[in-house]
Protein backbone atom coordinates (compact mmCIF):
# COMPACT_ATOMS: atom_id res chain seq x y z
CA UNK A 1 0.00 0.00 0.00
CA UNK A 2 1.21 3.62 -0.95
CA UNK A 3 1.88 5.92 2.26
CA UNK A 4 -0.78 8.69 1.84
CA UNK A 5 0.60 11.83 0.17
CA UNK A 6 2.22 14.72 2.04
CA UNK A 7 0.39 18.00 1.06
CA UNK A 8 4.18 20.32 0.93
CA UNK A 9 2.25 23.44 -0.41
CA UNK A 10 3.38 25.82 2.41
CA UNK A 11 2.83 29.55 2.42
CA UNK A 12 5.85 31.96 2.27
CA UNK A 13 4.88 32.76 6.32
CA UNK A 14 5.51 28.58 7.16
CA UNK A 15 8.55 28.96 5.01
CA UNK A 16 9.85 31.52 7.08
CA UNK A 17 8.70 30.33 10.42
CA UNK A 18 9.81 26.38 9.54
CA UNK A 19 12.66 27.12 7.77
CA UNK A 20 15.55 25.88 10.41
CA UNK A 21 13.31 22.52 10.35
CA UNK A 22 12.54 22.47 6.71
CA UNK A 23 16.85 23.07 6.33
CA UNK A 24 17.37 19.43 8.34
CA UNK A 25 18.06 16.59 6.30
CA UNK A 26 16.03 14.38 8.62
CA UNK A 27 13.09 16.43 8.85
CA UNK A 28 12.70 17.94 5.68
CA UNK A 29 9.53 19.62 4.05
CA UNK A 30 8.09 16.48 4.85
CA UNK A 31 8.17 16.27 8.13
CA UNK A 32 7.67 19.95 8.77
CA UNK A 33 3.65 18.58 6.21
CA UNK A 34 3.28 15.51 9.05
CA UNK A 35 3.68 17.89 12.18
CA UNK A 36 1.48 19.95 10.27
CA UNK A 37 -1.33 18.20 10.68
CA UNK A 38 -0.40 16.02 13.28
CA UNK A 39 -3.28 16.26 16.45
CA UNK A 40 -1.61 15.97 20.13
CA UNK A 41 -3.03 15.59 23.23
CA UNK A 42 -1.88 17.36 26.41
CA UNK A 43 -2.90 16.25 29.77
CA UNK A 44 -1.57 19.10 32.18
CA UNK A 45 -0.96 22.45 31.56
CA UNK A 46 1.40 22.35 34.13
CA UNK A 47 5.16 22.12 34.93
CA UNK A 48 5.54 19.82 32.06
CA UNK A 49 2.33 20.33 29.93
CA UNK A 50 3.81 24.16 29.59
CA UNK A 51 7.28 23.45 27.90
CA UNK A 52 5.65 20.50 25.50
CA UNK A 53 2.66 22.38 24.55
CA UNK A 54 5.01 25.64 23.65
CA UNK A 55 7.58 23.72 21.53
CA UNK A 56 4.50 21.51 19.61
CA UNK A 57 3.24 24.96 19.46
CA UNK A 58 6.28 26.51 18.27
CA UNK A 59 7.33 23.50 16.12
CA UNK A 60 3.75 23.88 13.90
CA UNK A 61 1.67 20.90 15.42
CA UNK A 62 -1.38 21.48 13.95
CA UNK A 63 -3.78 21.05 16.38
CA UNK A 64 -3.06 20.37 20.56
CA UNK A 65 -5.55 19.31 22.81
CA UNK A 66 -4.55 21.02 26.42
CA UNK A 67 -6.55 18.90 29.25
CA UNK A 68 -6.39 20.47 33.36
CA UNK A 69 -9.03 21.75 35.38
CA UNK A 70 -6.85 23.94 37.37
CA UNK A 71 -6.94 27.53 38.03
CA UNK A 72 -3.09 29.19 37.29
CA UNK A 73 -1.79 29.89 40.90
CA UNK A 74 1.10 31.88 42.11
CA UNK A 75 3.15 28.79 43.13
CA UNK A 76 2.58 27.43 39.70
CA UNK A 77 4.96 30.22 38.09
CA UNK A 78 7.96 29.13 39.66
CA UNK A 79 8.14 26.37 36.82
CA UNK A 80 4.89 26.50 34.83
CA UNK A 81 5.94 28.83 32.09
CA UNK A 82 3.14 28.76 29.99
CA UNK A 83 1.42 31.38 32.80
CA UNK A 84 2.03 34.63 34.15
CA UNK A 85 1.50 36.77 36.89
CA UNK A 86 -0.98 38.44 34.83
CA UNK A 87 -2.78 35.37 34.35
CA UNK A 88 -3.05 33.82 37.32
CA UNK A 89 -6.64 33.43 38.61
CA UNK A 90 -6.99 32.28 34.66
CA UNK A 91 -7.94 28.38 34.04
CA UNK A 92 -4.26 26.93 33.15
CA UNK A 93 -5.53 26.06 29.87
CA UNK A 94 -6.92 29.18 28.70
CA UNK A 95 -3.75 30.50 30.03
CA UNK A 96 -1.59 28.63 28.04
CA UNK A 97 -3.92 28.37 24.93
CA UNK A 98 -3.16 32.52 24.96
CA UNK A 99 0.61 31.84 25.25
CA UNK A 100 0.63 29.24 22.32
CA UNK A 101 -1.03 31.38 20.01
CA UNK A 102 1.11 33.76 20.91
CA UNK A 103 4.09 31.81 19.60
CA UNK A 104 1.90 30.46 16.49
CA UNK A 105 -1.34 31.96 15.38
CA UNK A 106 -1.51 29.26 12.61
CA UNK A 107 -2.21 26.24 15.06
CA UNK A 108 -5.61 25.11 16.50
CA UNK A 109 -5.54 24.85 20.50
CA UNK A 110 -8.49 22.96 22.11
CA UNK A 111 -8.87 23.54 25.46
CA UNK A 112 -10.92 20.91 27.58
CA UNK A 113 -11.15 22.32 31.15
CA UNK A 114 -11.94 19.02 33.12
CA UNK A 115 -10.77 16.29 35.21
CA UNK A 116 -10.26 12.95 33.03
CA UNK A 117 -12.07 10.22 34.20
CA UNK A 118 -12.76 6.96 32.85
CA UNK A 119 -16.34 8.25 31.14
CA UNK A 120 -14.33 11.18 29.01
CA UNK A 121 -11.06 9.74 28.54
CA UNK A 122 -12.25 7.27 25.43
CA UNK A 123 -14.20 9.73 23.50
CA UNK A 124 -11.77 12.45 24.12
CA UNK A 125 -8.11 10.54 23.08
CA UNK A 126 -9.86 9.31 20.22
CA UNK A 127 -9.68 12.40 18.40
CA UNK A 128 -6.19 12.31 18.72
CA UNK A 129 -2.87 11.03 17.30
CA UNK A 130 -0.55 10.90 20.40
CA UNK A 131 -0.67 11.94 24.27
CA UNK A 132 1.98 13.43 26.00
CA UNK A 133 1.25 12.80 29.91
CA UNK A 134 2.29 15.31 31.98
CA UNK A 135 -0.36 14.48 35.05
CA UNK A 136 0.94 15.19 38.81
CA UNK A 137 -1.11 12.48 40.18
CA UNK A 138 -1.33 8.32 39.45
CA UNK A 139 -5.07 8.04 39.02
CA UNK A 140 -4.75 9.84 36.13
CA UNK A 141 -1.54 8.07 34.51
CA UNK A 142 -2.54 4.78 35.01
CA UNK A 143 -6.37 5.86 33.10
CA UNK A 144 -4.19 7.61 30.20
CA UNK A 145 -1.78 4.52 30.06
CA UNK A 146 -5.11 2.30 29.92
CA UNK A 147 -7.14 4.30 27.09
CA UNK A 148 -4.00 5.11 25.28
CA UNK A 149 -3.55 0.67 24.57
CA UNK A 150 -7.69 0.02 24.55
CA UNK A 151 -7.29 3.07 21.40
CA UNK A 152 -4.28 2.43 20.14
CA UNK A 153 -2.47 5.34 20.69
CA UNK A 154 1.09 6.27 21.40
CA UNK A 155 1.95 7.51 24.52
CA UNK A 156 5.04 9.91 25.54
CA UNK A 157 4.72 9.50 29.30
CA UNK A 158 7.19 12.18 32.15
CA UNK A 159 7.27 12.77 35.38
CA UNK A 160 9.00 14.89 37.83
CA UNK A 161 10.11 15.12 41.58
CA UNK A 162 12.83 17.25 43.56
CA UNK A 163 16.12 16.89 41.64
CA UNK A 164 14.75 14.10 39.14
CA UNK A 165 12.74 13.21 35.93
CA UNK A 166 11.66 10.35 33.65
CA UNK A 167 10.53 9.62 30.37
CA UNK A 168 9.58 6.61 28.25
CA UNK A 169 7.20 6.27 25.02
CA UNK A 170 5.03 3.29 24.67
CA UNK A 171 3.34 2.22 21.92
CA UNK A 172 2.46 -1.87 22.30
CA UNK A 173 0.69 -1.30 19.06
CA UNK A 174 3.53 -1.43 17.58
CA UNK A 175 5.28 -3.21 19.68
CA UNK A 176 7.25 -3.05 23.16
CA UNK A 177 5.70 -2.69 26.98
CA UNK A 178 2.87 -0.83 27.72
CA UNK A 179 2.81 1.81 30.78
CA UNK A 180 2.05 -1.16 33.29
CA UNK A 181 4.18 -3.77 31.72
CA UNK A 182 6.89 -1.22 33.76
CA UNK A 183 4.61 -0.31 36.37
CA UNK A 184 1.87 -3.13 37.20
CA UNK A 185 -0.20 -1.31 39.61
CA UNK A 186 0.16 2.04 41.51
CA UNK A 187 1.70 2.65 44.44
CA UNK A 188 0.05 3.63 47.72
CA UNK A 189 -0.50 6.99 47.89
CA UNK A 190 1.23 7.72 50.80
CA UNK A 191 4.72 6.19 49.80
CA UNK A 192 5.32 8.59 47.00
CA UNK A 193 5.01 12.58 48.10
CA UNK A 194 3.73 14.95 45.50
CA UNK A 195 5.39 18.44 44.02
CA UNK A 196 3.72 20.19 46.49
CA UNK A 197 4.76 18.00 49.65
CA UNK A 198 8.69 17.23 48.31
CA UNK A 199 9.49 20.30 45.80
CA UNK A 200 10.60 20.41 42.62
CA UNK A 201 13.15 22.06 40.65
CA UNK A 202 11.76 24.45 38.32
CA UNK A 203 14.31 24.09 35.65
CA UNK A 204 13.61 20.12 36.17
CA UNK A 205 10.15 19.76 34.61
CA UNK A 206 12.00 22.48 31.59
CA UNK A 207 14.07 19.72 30.75
CA UNK A 208 11.34 16.87 31.16
CA UNK A 209 9.06 18.47 29.27
CA UNK A 210 11.87 19.53 26.12
CA UNK A 211 12.69 16.30 25.99
CA UNK A 212 8.91 14.96 25.87
CA UNK A 213 7.68 17.50 23.23
CA UNK A 214 10.98 16.10 21.41
CA UNK A 215 10.18 12.50 21.44
CA UNK A 216 6.93 13.85 20.16
CA UNK A 217 7.78 15.65 17.15
CA UNK A 218 10.04 12.48 16.27
CA UNK A 219 7.24 9.70 16.80
CA UNK A 220 5.37 11.97 14.87
CA UNK A 221 7.89 12.48 12.11
CA UNK A 222 9.26 9.17 12.08
CA UNK A 223 13.17 10.36 12.33
CA UNK A 224 15.46 8.96 14.99
CA UNK A 225 15.12 6.03 17.57
CA UNK A 226 11.76 5.83 19.46
CA UNK A 227 12.18 6.13 23.05
CA UNK A 228 9.74 2.87 23.02
CA UNK A 229 11.28 0.06 25.33
CA UNK A 230 13.33 2.14 27.12
CA UNK A 231 13.03 4.31 30.52
CA UNK A 232 15.01 7.93 30.55
CA UNK A 233 16.05 8.73 33.75
CA UNK A 234 17.71 11.94 34.70
CA UNK A 235 19.63 13.47 37.93
CA UNK A 236 20.09 17.07 37.68
CA UNK A 237 22.10 17.10 40.83
CA UNK A 238 24.32 14.54 39.22
CA UNK A 239 23.65 15.83 35.70
CA UNK A 240 23.66 12.11 35.21
CA UNK A 241 21.65 10.08 32.39
CA UNK A 242 20.50 6.48 32.57
CA UNK A 243 18.50 4.69 30.31
CA UNK A 244 17.38 1.39 31.23
CA UNK A 245 15.83 -1.33 28.50
CA UNK A 246 11.93 -2.19 28.89
CA UNK A 247 11.09 -5.74 27.68
CA UNK A 248 6.96 -6.37 27.09
CA UNK A 249 5.52 -8.28 29.64
CA UNK A 250 3.66 -11.18 28.23
CA UNK A 251 1.60 -11.71 31.15
CA UNK A 252 0.97 -7.72 31.48
CA UNK A 253 -2.74 -7.65 32.35
CA UNK A 254 -3.22 -4.90 29.84
CA UNK A 255 -1.32 -5.70 27.12
CA UNK A 256 0.01 -9.50 27.23
CA UNK A 257 -1.31 -12.92 25.86
CA UNK A 258 -4.39 -12.97 28.34
CA UNK A 259 -5.18 -9.06 28.84
CA UNK A 260 -7.66 -8.95 31.86
CA UNK A 261 -7.88 -5.43 31.83
CA UNK A 262 -10.26 -4.76 28.68
CA UNK A 263 -12.02 -1.41 29.51
CA UNK A 264 -11.79 0.80 31.58
CA UNK A 265 -13.83 0.10 34.43
CA UNK A 266 -11.32 -0.16 36.77
CA UNK A 267 -11.28 3.65 36.88
CA UNK A 268 -14.85 4.22 37.23
CA UNK A 269 -15.30 6.18 40.51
Amino acid sequence: MDPEPVDLDFSESEIRRYSRHILLAELGGIGQAKLRTARVLVIGAGGLGSPVALYLAAAGVGCIGLVDDDDVELSNLQRQIAHTTATLGQAKVASARSAMLAINPDIQVRTHPCRLDAARAPALLAQYDLVCDGSDNFATRYLVADACVLLRRTLISASVLRFEGQLATFRPHLGGPCYRCLFPQPPATESVPNCAEAGVLGTVTGVMGSLQATEAVKEITGIGDSLAGRLLLWDALAMRFTTIRVAADPDCALCGAAPRIRDLSAHAL
